[in-house]
């Protein structure tokens, strides 16, 4: 029995696409799962009827959803409240029916799983996912070794010691935190280490292949376009000036350039950007859509881009877009010194690495990019690597079941 700890909401497309599909591979394993999330404004978002719904809707899958309010301010307070909450919970969820791993998404849910483990006894499953409190300090959120930072480092050093096992996106991540498991699989105390990037589900992008690209193209206006997308966020650590500007050259260089952003963040702000650098707005277009619907614009996308600040966090980055670009075919150009993109894109040749943020490094990426388009194997090729890097059963599915069987046997 696993109880997985996530501090989102069920609703967040995250959860829908990362946790959710994740918890079904580990079910294949005939692990029982419980997963635990936090709800932001939950009485005003969430009725008991909808509730009983999506308890009922999961349950037939084999997953036990449990929820509890999510707050929001004063930060660390609220954060505090929502930990106690949450270990209360899973040292009472254990006692009731005896949970064995305590599989905590982030640092947040790690702190619930630590406190429940000490309590109840049960292993713990760190899905460590990002360097938590650098990604704080590099995003300007807190001060760099300020105090805040300091605590957070010395919880996190008790939660490293406290776990049975590890999970992180990245090479360059374990390379830092478990060097000697690159070669054993295990850090120096014997507990199991798995690299697992964020993966997609192939069958969100199945009925996609299906879908005549030149119909999608031509009922969106884009046929003898050379679309360039953009699926994510803007600002914190997204390059949102310096995309703009990529995009205006790549419009300068040809007249037959379309922008498409697939974004939840503010539209204004983002099509004020690309205004400013010139590039009118019949020839991009700005778009908040679902997860589902994901698939069929990329389909109808020829080139796609990922700008992300390149900091010391964003070394154990594994970022979503990248596998959902690759699997539906897409080239990407991106900037170096994030993850393991670097390795990816250049060594198994998907895409450009950015040498700098010039119009010159922007117009050299653009004219190589042009390579990938007249070469009629390269869709394919995406396809291929996003299934042999990216694939939820071949390789989240596969390592997480591994992780989970060392754990289960080991005695460390």
């Amino acid at each position: 029995h696993a109880l997985y700890l996530c501090y989102f909401g069920l609703r967040e497309p995250l959860v829908q696409t990362q946790v959710v599909p994740y918890l079904r591979e580990i079910l294949k394993d005939n692990i029982k799962i419980s997963l635990l999330t936090f709800e932001p404004n939950f009485k005003e978002t969430w009725n008991a009827e909808q509730i009983a719904i999506e308890k009922k809707k999961l349950a037939e899958e084999g997953i036990f959803w449990y929820s509890l309010p999510y707050h929001k301010r004063p930060s660390v307070p609220a954060t505090v409240y929502d930990v106690v909450n949450g270990a209360f919970f899973a040292i009472r969820l254990s006692r009731q029916e005896k949970v064995d791993v305590f599989h905590a998404r982030v640092h947040v849910s790690a702190l619930m799983s630590a406190i429940a483990k000490t309590f109840s006894g049960g292993k713990m499953l760190f899905d460590i996912r990002g360097f938590f409190p650098e990604e704080y300090t590099d995003a300007g959120v807190w001060k760099e070794n300020g105090l805040i930072y300091r605590s957070v480092k010395r919880i996190e050093k008790w939660l490293l010691k406290k776990s049975d096992g590890y999970v992180v996106l990245t090479e360059k991540a374990r390379e830092i935190l478990f060097p000697q498991s690159a070669k054993t699989g295990f850090d120096k105390f014997g507990r199991p280490v798995e690299v697992i990037p964020c993966c997609i589900d192939p069958k969100r992008f199945a009925y996609a292949k299906e879908i005549d690209r030149e119909t999608i193209r031509q009922k969106m206006n884009l046929v003898g376009k050379c679309v360039f997308v953009y699926v994510g966020s803007f600002g914190g650590w997204y390059l949102t000036d310096d995309m703009a500007r990529f995009f205006a050259q790549a419009h300068r260089q040809n007249p037959n350039a379309f922008t498409m952003i697939l974004t939840q963040s503010n539209a204004e702000m983002v099509k004020q950007k690309l205004t400013a650098q010139g590039i009118s707005e019949n020839n991009f277009l700005i778009k908040k859509v679902s997860p589902a619907e994901v698939p069929k614009y990329l389909k109808a996308a020829d080139v796609a881009v990922s700008f992300i600040k390149a900091c010391y966090s964003k070394q154990s980055s594994s970022p979503t877009k990248i596998a959902e670009y690759l699997a539906s075919g897409l080239p990407i150009i991106s900037n170096s010194g994030v993850g393991d993109l670097d390795a990816l894109i250049e060594g198994e040749k998907v895409g450009i690495i950015l040498k700098g943020f010039t119009e010159k490094d922007y117009a050299e990426a653009l004219a190589e990019i042009d390579i990938f388009l007249t070469d009629a194997n390269s869709s394919e090729h995406c396809r291929r690597i996003a299934h042999q890097k990216f694939d939820i059963e071949q390789v989240a599915g596969k390592n997480y079941r591994r992780l989970y069987q060392r754990l289960l046997t080991s005695k460390v």
